[in-house]
């Protein structure tokens, strides 16, 4: 049986239909019946002869609506058919989107993710998983699309659930116990102004910024007096940048350019006192790691600092998953790839005179970050419609925004400010 029924169609997912039963869908069933029944989570299956089963041990739950759709497409496509059978439908939270329950519940999965899967047959990874995609590499022909499939949706898409700021990376709050309710604008900028103390940006500094992202860091660094370059892939995010950095006053000391960071590899080297690039590394891929470190040597001036914002993970699960074609990478961020603190200090000490002189863990605080925007998100799901985004790319971004929550709230992956100099 192929389902079609309950297949959305949509511009911005492009959703297959799945053949339900088959080996490959027995098999994700006795997983998932063997991983969720021994875990704190409560998993309704409701069955076609109106019966609902039971499984877990208690907690966040959720209801499986069409149990054979969703062991079909977890037999195809391993996690990203879990995400995807999300988006059909075939299941829910056991609640109301925004009240927490999704994220609470994958958080208990990402918790012991590298026990989900019993040893023996986590040693077929190579074979079963999902690969990455060859045209998603990290390369000069492939990046700009990369960048542009995510950054360049809607400068309002992103206003519609970011702070005033528009900042798209962790905060930094004061106290995680009242994240939720401290000022959110004071915690963004928090963030920026540890990474430009850690960079020693004051006024007449020569700042490069990598990643533009929507000014904020650039206008922080300009107010202290600094001059600053920052460059972007994203046209629509340069576009706004200039004018916000405009409407600060700061156009005179603030040039915004369309540029891959690769290209810094051509012009002098040392031109920047200080470089700091905010959870830009993601993009790179793994294979182009020690160029962007590279890239970073080769423009920071003799006594400067460079400090970046970056998400990791253990050095192990990076190994363990460095191939691997996942949800996040097929339908949110192409080519994004996540390095460990140890593959960065092995990349910087093969290729780079640099080291790392500050380390800061602040992966807590993106939970309760990416909570805040899923609420927003959500709130704002009819400013969303406007914009012509239909109601699978609300699920699917609601989705992403708790499973990212879920990996940093379980500690499956981490948020590091790095701060890079020279030996003296």
């Amino acid at each position: 049986m192929t389902v079609t029924d309950h297949l959305p169609t949509s511009p911005w997912v492009g959703l297959q239909p799945v053949s339900t039963g088959g080996v490959a869908a027995r098999v994700a069933e006795r997983l998932f019946r063997s991983a969720l029944g021994r875990r704190k989570v409560t998993v309704r299956l409701e069955h076609p002869d109106g019966t609902t089963e039971v499984l877990g041990l208690g907690g966040p739950g959720i209801v499986v609506h069409r149990p054979a759709e969703l062991f079909a497409r977890v037999g195809r496509d391993k996690l990203i058919g879990f995400g995807e059978a999300y988006l059909t439908g075939a299941w829910s939270e056991d609640g109301t989107p925004g009240d927490g329950v999704l994220g609470e519940f994958l958080t208990v999965l990402a918790a012991d993710m590298a026990h989900l899967v019993p040893p023996s047959l986590q040693k077929l990874r190579a074979v079963v998983a999902p690969r990455r995609p060859r045209s998603q590499r990290g390369s000069r022909e492939n990046t700009q699309s990369n960048v542009a499939h995510h950054y360049d949706l809607s400068n309002d898409l992103f206003a519609a659930f970011l702070d005033p700021t528009l900042s798209y990376s962790s905060a930094l709050f004061e106290d995680l116990e009242t994240a939720l309710a401290e000022d959110f604008v004071a915690a963004q900028h928090r963030k920026i102004d540890r990474l430009l103390d850690q960079a020693g940006v004051t006024a007449g500094t020569r700042l490069l910024e990598i990643g533009t992202g929507w000014g904020e860091l650039a206008i922080r660094a300009a107010a202290r007096g600094a001059d600053v370059r920052s460059i972007t892939l994203s046209v629509e995010q340069q576009r706004l940048a200039r004018e916000r950095i405009a409407a600060a006053g700061h156009a005179d000391r603030v040039s915004v350019d369309l540029c891959d960071y690769r290209a810094l590899l051509d012009e002098p080297a040392g031109a920047y006192d200080a470089v700091v690039s905010v959870e830009m590394i993601e993009a790179v891929g793994r294979e182009f790691w020690p160029a962007y470190f590279r890239t970073l040597d080769h423009v920071l001036a003799p006594g400067g600092a460079v400090a970046i914002q970056g998400i990791t993970m253990s050095h192990e699960r990076m190994l363990a998953t460095r191939s691997t074609h996942t949800f996040i990478t097929k339908y949110i961020f192409p080519g994004g790839a996540l390095p460990s603190v140890e593959a960065i200090r092995q990349v910087i000490g093969r290729h780079t005179s640099l080291h790392v002189s500050d380390e800061l863990a602040m992966g807590a605080h993106y939970a309760p970050t990416l909570r805040r925007w899923d609420l927003a998100f959500l709130a704002s799901r009819g400013r969303v419609a406007e914009l012509g985004f239909d109601e699978t790319f609300v699920r699917m971004w609601h989705f992403y925004l708790e499973y990212c929550r879920a990996g940093f709230a379980s500690g499956y992956i981490d948020n590091h400010q790095l701060t890079f100099t020279r030996e003296a």
